[in-house]
């Protein structure tokens, strides 16, 4: 990277962990940051980083029939001539690149979140018109495995140049192996358990009524296996209602949301990791999973299958699958030798692929040969 302090207005759909990643590492490369979150969603709750400023667009929530795209394109439009930015960096596809593609942002960099490009820019014409007219508009498009690339090159005349392939990565300081500070086992009477860990967010797309049925189904077959369910969202009273219905709610334990600074003490806590979302680019959780020494159960589809070989580190399922996930959440915990040689295995894999610092410059030094264009 040259040093050049670029001025960059960072578009998000709200402030998650991943956004604040990427904002410090703007930071830290010399950059100048300034961060435009569409709806008020905060999913995690640091502050932003130093060297961060950040407009506010008022109280909306997205989707809703009140987010009024003519005056947020406005708006855009006026932040953009205020600000000057050498560069506009926003994604996901269909909406904060979407909105800036509409402002005029030039150039734009678009970042794909994954299943924007993987499954929604399918989703009806209405979707499809969406994701041409962003990546019409982008000069560069950042993807985190090679499924969203092809996705990006079936849905616009984008070269290959201009589409840039990193794994995100993890922070390796953090996530590693090693004992856990939380007496979860010995408060739930959990001693001497397999305990399988989830941390996806409870949305359609994460299909955690699969996760809890196929659990059950597990645990007829081993009743030595808990389940811990992290997170929350707005399929919550559905979820809680189908654990009272399937009779497990002895077996899981729900409590909600943790914070990033004890997301790593929750995995070492752990035996195995397990994902039944339908759609993934990279998933970050399943990085954090691996850096952690955790063997991993996830959906075989998309990005997963650059990270997860069936036997040698993980198991894979059929998407949507119940008994396919079932199957596939055995086989990583009947045999505690094999789990741990998978764990090791994904110990290696994370260091020598999913290290966001050395994985950041390659998007760093695409952005600044662009605005040296």
């Amino acid at each position: 990277m040259d040093g050049r302090r670029l001025n960059v207005l960072y578009v998000s759909r709200g402030y998650t962990t991943h956004d604040r990643r990427f904002l410090d590492s703007f930071a830290k490369a010399g950059w100048r940051p300034t961060h435009l979150p569409m709806t008020t969603e905060r999913l995690d709750t640091r502050p932003l980083p130093n060297g961060v400023s950040q407009i506010e667009w008022g109280d909306s929530h997205w989707p809703s029939s009140r987010f009024d795209w003519h005056s947020r394109t406005k708006h855009l439009r006026q932040v953009i001539a205020e600000q000057k930015p050498d560069v506009v960096i926003a994604g996901p596809v269909q909406h904060g690149a979407l909105i800036a593609a509409l402002a005029g942002a030039d150039p734009l960099v678009t970042v794909s979140w994954g299943t924007d490009i993987l499954v929604d820019a399918e989703a009806g014409q209405l979707c499809r018109h969406a994701t041409l007219r962003a990546l019409d508009a982008s000069s560069l498009v950042f993807g985190d495995c090679r499924a969203v690339r092809e996705a990006v090159k079936a849905h616009s005349d984008l070269d290959d140049e201009q589409i840039v392939t990193f794994p995100w990565g993890v922070d390796l300081d953090r996530y590693k192996p090693g004992p856990t500070s939380l007496t979860v086992r010995d408060d739930l009477g959990w001693q001497g358990c397999e305990v399988l860990i989830s941390t996806r967010t409870w949305e359609p797309v994460y299909a955690i009524d699969v996760l809890l049925k196929a659990f059950a189904a597990l645990h007829r077959r081993r009743p030595s296996v808990r389940l811990v369910l992290l997170g929350d969202g707005s399929l919550a009273p559905q979820i809680h209602a189908l654990i009272d219905e399937l009779g497990i709610a002895e077996l899981v334990h729900a409590p909600g949301r943790v914070s990033q600074q004890e997301l790593p003490e929750w995995f070492r806590m752990a035996d195995a990791y397990v994902s039944s979302a339908l759609s993934d680019g990279t998933s970050i959780s399943l990085l954090e999973a691996m850096a952690t020494g955790l063997p991993v159960v996830v959906s075989e589809s998309y990005g997963n299958l650059e990270w997860v070989q069936q036997g040698t580190n993980g198991a894979l399922a059929q998407p949507g699958r119940v008994s396919s996930l079932a199957d596939a959440m055995i086989s990583v915990t009947e045999d505690h030798s094999r789990s741990r040689k998978m764990g090791s295995t994904n110990i290696e894999i994370a260091r020598a692929k999913a290290n966001w610092d050395n994985n950041f410059p390659a998007l760093a030094s695409a952005v600044e040969r662009l605005v040296t264009r």
